[in-house]
């Protein structure tokens, strides 16, 4: 077990919490910092001040502090069970920790200095209670609330004759049916914010490149449009990078796209290593686009979507697709979720009512049984500007209404359906491991047959039909745990190194950590080791439909993966997964884990772990405090002043 790191100036109830592992040390000493820097030494408003910092560490943006009892211990992978239950801990009556920060020189300021590190706020949504935020965080929340509010003000200059004509062209003539991919267009082309929610395989992509197709063809009709559009892709990872890039220029010949290239975030703000303004691009140096599409927004940061949207001019059109029930970003915030989930404000455009007015209206007065319609939510979301596609084409059948019964939370279904069985499912217990053993040697020797002959492609293929996918790093139940035991069994086979080549063997599956944009190699890449002709080995990337060659020495940074963590695994897809579930007790087990590892699967989800552990997983919701999940976007929480 990982020893808990004891603040040594920790006191009375801090020392308390941070012996159990509700805080860390960092906690401790950040809330300790605070309170000498601000004049404030009372114990429960610097118990706050923790929680508070604890709270942005477990990807929280401020800490509910009718929650606060919520809050878990930090998991320890390799011991979980013994670990202390929070709800044997004192902890304070939340009235008396409110009534301090009431009075704190934090919270208000004091004679030391306009000093005001931490932000209380009252949120007007009956039934929630007050918000505590570490200043930064809260400044960041405002940005994001004031951005969309004011683009949300308004609407471009749209003729709607074009927009329907180009709207025809790329999906076809409209019929009685609801068409979201139809409508996203639509509101991309008469909205300044257009977000695009959906799970794996409903054709986001897919969308993303016919608005693509439609805003250029808009602005060609448009007389006083002059250039083509400036249009910027991006995303939070250069590996999704890379994947939004191919797949839409492998659909741009067809639609009249220009030659387009896709950027990690970073990249796309300009970041600048020692500069004292961290990003080129800000709220005074807008970025030069006229149309800019983020892709996996679910991993998308607080902080970074709020770097963001300072950057952007008034008039660029912003679309943000993604899947808001995946896993949310390692950082604080889950702001896809918060957009999709919250009031989003916004008032019905003419223009679009004008575009697609008649389609949904013909669509609602169709027989329900030949004709999906739009509920009255979804209807309310789109005057924000937000529709969320539905029709999964990537997969269907069991693993579909599996996925669809743990984001749901129908614990009872998913483990029905999980007892049944049938080719696309498959529930082991703990130490059934003869079957995923199998898919490995299997996996591996397929792997191993075609690198020998040189057969990236191949080898490739062989490697993407199945993957193991752990919660954790270390323990049992964790990556390197089963990196080790998959290893050994890939080497009964002949899949392991050969001595010939030193480090490197034809055959050997490669995992990238970090990023080298020069030799388009990102961090989460993976590849096969592959042999040339001329008896030299290279290592191949999945890039469109050709493999990518690289010499092993040009990797920045390379690990030999036959496992991986299903954070790891988000923007990917295999034929089969076969997923470790920890046991119980661990805090990683939620339903968006359960939901992003059963996702991954084209045909078959195997899960290994107990029946106890998915009805932890699927009843295990993650809930990010954030104020923009909470209020109105159009209302900034109000400030508890003196």
């Amino acid at each position: 077990m990982i020893p808990i790191r004891v603040a040594q100036r920790g006191t009375g109830i801090l020392r308390e919490f941070n012996e159990a592992g509700v805080l860390s040390a960092a906690d401790v000493h950040v809330a300790e910092r605070l309170g000498r820097l601000g004049g404030e030494d009372r114990e429960l408003v610097l118990f706050a001040a923790a929680l508070a910092v604890r709270a942005v560490r477990s990807g929280s943006v401020c800490l509910d502090l009718t929650r606060m009892r919520d809050i878990g211990v930090d998991a320890d992978e390799e011991r979980p069970e013994l670990l202390v239950d929070p709800a044997e801990l004192p902890w304070p009556e939340e009235a008396g920790v409110v009534e301090a920060l009431r009075e704190s020189p934090l919270v208000f300021g004091g004679p030391r200095g306009p000093l005001r590190p931490l932000r209380l706020t009252d949120p007007s949504r009956p039934g929630t209670g007050p918000l505590l935020y570490l200043d930064r965080y809260y400044q960041q929340e405002q940005i994001i609330r004031r951005v969309l509010t004011a683009r949300a003000a308004g609407h471009p200059r749209t003729d709607p004759a074009v927009v329907r004509r180009e709207l025809d062209r790329l999906f076809g003539p409209p019929e009685n049916l609801v068409d979201r991919q139809r409508i996203a267009a639509a509101l991309a082309a008469t909205h300044w914010t257009t977000v695009v929610a959906g799970g794996p395989g409903t054709g986001k992509t897919h969308t993303i490149a016919r608005i693509l197709a439609l805003l250029v063809a808009q602005h060609a009709a448009d007389p006083g449009g002059g250039a083509p559009p400036r249009i910027a892709l991006a995303a939070p990872t250069g590996k999704a990078a890379a994947r939004l890039q191919e797949a839409v220029r492998d659909q741009a010949p067809a639609l009249g796209l220009p030659e387009l290239s896709a950027a990690t975030l970073h990249r796309l703000l300009g970041w600048q290593r020692g500069r004292t303004t961290r990003f080129r691009y800000h709220e005074h140096n807008r970025l030069p686009y006229d149309v800019v599409v983020v892709d996996e927004t679910s991993m998308v940061s607080l902080t970074m979507m709020s770097r963001l949207l300072a950057a952007l001019r008034p008039d660029t059109r912003l679309v943000l697709a993604g899947d808001p029930d995946q896993l949310a970003s390692v950082d604080a915030g889950a702001v896809l979720a918060d957009l999709v989930a919250a009031p989003f404000p916004g008032t019905a455009d003419p223009s679009f009512e004008e575009v697609l007015g008649a389609e949904l209206a013909v669509a609602a007065a169709a027989d329900p049984g030949e004709s999906e319609t739009l509920t009255d939510l979804e209807r309310d979301r789109l005057r924000g500007g937000i529709v969320r596609l539905t029709r999964g084409r990537r997969f269907g059948g069991r693993i579909a209404e599996l996925a669809v019964a743990v984001r749901a939370g129908d614990t009872e279904a998913a483990l029905g359906l999980l007892r049944a069985g049938g080719e696309m499912l498959e529930l082991l217990g703990p130490d059934e491991n003869a079957a995923v053993r199998a898919d490995i040697v299997a996996t591996a020797q397929r792997v191993g047959t075609a690198a020998r002959a040189g057969d990236a492609a191949a080898a490739l293929a062989a490697f993407e039909s199945h993957r193991l996918l752990c919660a954790h790093r270390r323990g049992p139940f964790g990556v390197e745990h089963w990196d080790r035991v998959a290893a050994e069994w890939a080497a009964t086979v002949g899949s392991g190194p050969d001595h010939r080549h030193g480090t490197w063997y034809p055959g050997q599956p490669l995992l990238v950590t970090a990023n080298d944009h020069e030799a388009r190699i990102y961090n989460g890449d993976t590849g096969v080791v592959v042999a040339r002709p001329d008896g030299s080995l290279r290592v191949a990337l999945q890039r469109g439909d050709e493999p990518y060659l690289v010499h092993p020495t040009q990797f920045p940074a390379v690990v030999t993966v036959f496992a991986m963590t299903i954070h790891r695994s988000q923007g990917s897809q295999y034929d089969a997964v076969t997923i470790v579930l920890p046991e119980p007790g661990s805090g990683l087990l939620t339903r968006e884990l359960l939901y992003t590892a059963i996702t991954r699967a084209r045909r078959h989800v195997r899960i290994i772990g107990t029946e106890e552990a998915i009805r932890t997983a699927i009843d295990r919701h993650v809930l990010r405090a954030s104020g923009l999940s909470l209020d109105d976007l159009g209302s900034a929480p109000v400030a508890v002043e003196d």
